[in-house]
């Protein structure tokens, strides 16, 4: 096969592309290990240096995050050209509670939205009717199930922790929206936001190819993984750091099971972090392997994705304080009642 073939497939044969370039992104997946084994052998520190330790953690856990997260990127932008913002108004606009709240976390998992777009969904979401407690389920869900974060879980822990995070981020979006949409707060909108014309959302066929969206994937993966790759890099340089010199026990001491106080500790220093899933997983990855608890960690991971102090900043553009307290209050809880649950479980 020339190379002026294999360029012509996404066009041309879309559905043997897809064959051809999932075969190749397995066997490079495969290789990335007994690589990183060799370059590590070329190291010229001692074997069991802290220097080794750290570089050697950096170069097996760089090309593995960045060539993970570009699979599961271009996956999920061809999924995502499914869901533009006005099908997924329509998709939740006169849905119940309840079954809203789930419709709109799951949804939340495959839209390409992030805490910079809060205010535009937001928006969106009010003039198409759509309840406040389901919109708030899908802007809980969205920055913090994202594709980027279940990629890399997946990648540095495995498919249970990845399920794990899923269910219980899932969980959180569901519960946080329903009850602050039983708490009944229309009122702390802005008025702005409250007098704007009600508009009829239609979700309508945008009629696109396979080959349109195989480039939709691609788009995603330049515009995605452009955007985050200084985090990731940035992410696993610390994580080496930790890897390399902090002592085995150290982080047990104040983020282990036996401190009470581990868990709010680990939210209040997540909030106002500015950082994201590319950011953060990589260092949740060494505080673990140097001894903190899993609940812990997952807590301050969910605190820093869901609930980061510029979002709030955002949607104040939009909410009433007493919104943004009951919204960052009732998430709060959630997680903190989830790092407490994973403490004492296992």
């Amino acid at each position: 096969m020339t190379g002026a073939t294999v360029l012509a497939l996404p066009n041309r044969h879309p559905r043997v592309f897809l064959v051809v370039a999932a075969a190749a992104w397995l066997l490079a997946y495969m290789a990335l290990l007994p690589i990183a084994a060799r370059l590590a052998a070329l190291l010229p520190f001692a074997p069991a240096s802290h220097l080794r330790d750290a570089v050697q953690f950096f170069l097996y856990d760089t090309p593995k995050v960045l060539l993970l997260l570009a699979g599961v990127v271009f996956v999920m932008g061809m999924v995502n050209s499914y869901f533009t913002p006005e099908r997924t108004r329509a998709l939740l606009a006169g849905r119940s509670e309840g079954v809203g709240n789930v419709l709109a976390a799951l949804l939340g998992v495959v839209t390409p939205f992030c805490s910079c777009s809060a205010v535009p969904l937001f928006l969106g979401f009010v003039q198409a009717g759509v309840p406040l407690g389901i919109t708030f389920s899908f802007l809980i869900s969205a920055p913090m199930v994202n594709e980027v974060a279940l990629a890399l879980l997946l990648g540095l822990f495995g498919w249970e922790i990845a399920a794990l995070y899923l269910g219980l981020g899932l969980t959180v979006a569901i519960v946080a929206g329903w009850v602050i949409g039983r708490l009944k707060m229309e009122s702390h909108l802005e008025d702005w936001v409250r007098d704007m014309p009600r508009v009829q959302a239609a979700a309508g066929s945008d009629g696109m190819s396979l080959a349109e969206r195989i480039e939709g994937g691609f788009a995603s993966v330049r515009e995605i993984v452009g955007k985050v790759w200084p985090y990731i890099l940035t992410g696993i340089a610390i994580g080496a750091a930790i890897h390399g010199w902090v002592p085995q026990d150290f982080m047990a001491s104040f983020m282990g099971k036996d401190a009470w106080w581990s868990v709010p500790l680990a939210v209040v220093i997540g909030v106002p972090m500015y950082t994201n899933a590319a950011g953060i997983i990589p260092i949740v990855q060494a505080l673990l392997a140097k001894g903190a608890a899993l609940g812990t960690v997952l807590a301050f991971m969910m605190s820093v994705i869901a609930l980061s102090l510029p979002e709030m900043i955002i949607l104040r553009k939009v909410l009433k304080v007493p919104l943004i307290a009951t919204f960052a209050g009732v998430v709060a809880l959630g997680i903190l009642l989830v790092g407490y649950v994973f403490n004492a479980t296992l």
